[in-house]
């Protein structure tokens, strides 16, 4: 697993050359990007979502294409269309931004659903149809969705189909007083985005995405993530709870980080530590809990409290 470390931590550390004071937020995205899962960003303007993406896509070398949604969007416009060539007498298709490597769905929810389904295809199987054939999209592949969750004008909330592909949640927040002042400075000149270097190949990503699956997990660990996800669907503040791809990404996101801390078994406390991140999006908070401001992530904290954790029991 040592490779694996290794990997995600030359990319933890070439990210932070441009995202400051951001360890954790930036150690999710990597987790996601070795999973092969897709990431939603949920933040204010201006804390550096798209520079995150942007970051993560130099780093590994892949193909970066950025999609500002908006309302008068259409499918199309995502997945590409089929043209008529006068020429050759033959349609050809032209791919749309989605046929990237690394894809940033900016402000997703201020497209229409109509266009936000575009992205569940290519989400999901890795492949969009269009004209009734299919165009394999290349490989690694992830989609960086952004979201502000302040401002509701003019925006159609996600569907839950569209949240369940998200492997997980982050927010970046804003940086602290010490933090922002060395954002100034490393800027005077010149954006560090402008400097960062390919530190690891697409194809070394590749090996370290299929050797984290080599991570074992006890049976015992395998319990709790699924007693964690069933308890979010009986809560008593839950409209609906987490679904079964919210347990698999919390198990293969829970043997992404043992790999790259360097273990080759998964820690209950590695699922403690990434279940908000991987099930609180997932999670719909029942309209008499919405009135007295009960968010998703106190609802999944409050399982976590309260669930058995393996290996705790006292021995008589």
């Amino acid at each position: 697993m040592s490779d694996v470390q290794a990997i995600a931590s030359r990319i933890v550390t070439n990210v932070e050359n441009v995202i400051v004071g951001k360890r954790q937020p930036v150690q999710l995205t990597v987790l996601g990007l070795l999973c092969q899962g897709h990431i939603l960003i949920e933040d204010v303007p201006g804390v550096g979502k798209t520079v995150l993406a942007k970051s993560i896509s130099r780093s590994v070398g892949c193909d970066f294409q950025r999609i500002q949604f908006t309302p008068d969007m259409l499918p199309s416009d995502v997945t590409g269309v089929s043209i008529f060539n006068q020429k050759t007498l033959e349609f050809e298709f032209r791919p749309g931004p989605i046929h990237a490597q690394i894809v940033l769905a900016d402000e997703i929810n201020r497209a229409t659903p109509k266009t936000q389904s575009a992205l569940l295809e290519a989400m999901e199987e890795r492949q969009v149809t269009v004209d009734g054939v299919t165009y394999p999209l290349q490989s690694p592949f992830m989609v960086m969705g952004t979201q502000n969750p302040i401002e509701y004008e003019g925006t159609f909330p996600l569907p839950e189909a569209q949240l369940d592909r998200f492997m997980l949640r982050i927010r970046l927040g804003y940086p602290g007083r010490a933090e922002e002042m060395e954002i100034l400075d490393r800027q005077q000149y010149a954006h560090p985005l402008q400097a960062l270097e390919q530190v690891v190949s697409a194809e070394e990503l590749k090996q370290a995405q299929t050797a984290i699956k080599d991570i074992y997990i006890d049976k015992l660990v395998k319990e709790y993530i699924i007693d964690i996800v069933r308890a979010t669907r009986t809560h008593g503040d839950v409209y609906l709870g987490s679904s079964s791809r919210g347990a698999l990404a919390l198990y293969r996101l829970c043997q992404a980080k043992a790999a790259t801390d360097g273990r080759d078994y998964v820690l209950p406390d590695d699922v403690k530590e990434l279940a908000i991140a991987a099930l609180g999006h997932r999670v719909i908070v029942g309209p008499a809990a919405r009135i007295k401001d009960v968010t998703q992530d106190e609802i999944v904290q409050n399982v976590l409290d309260k669930m058995p954790v393996p290996g705790a029991q006292v021995r008589q």
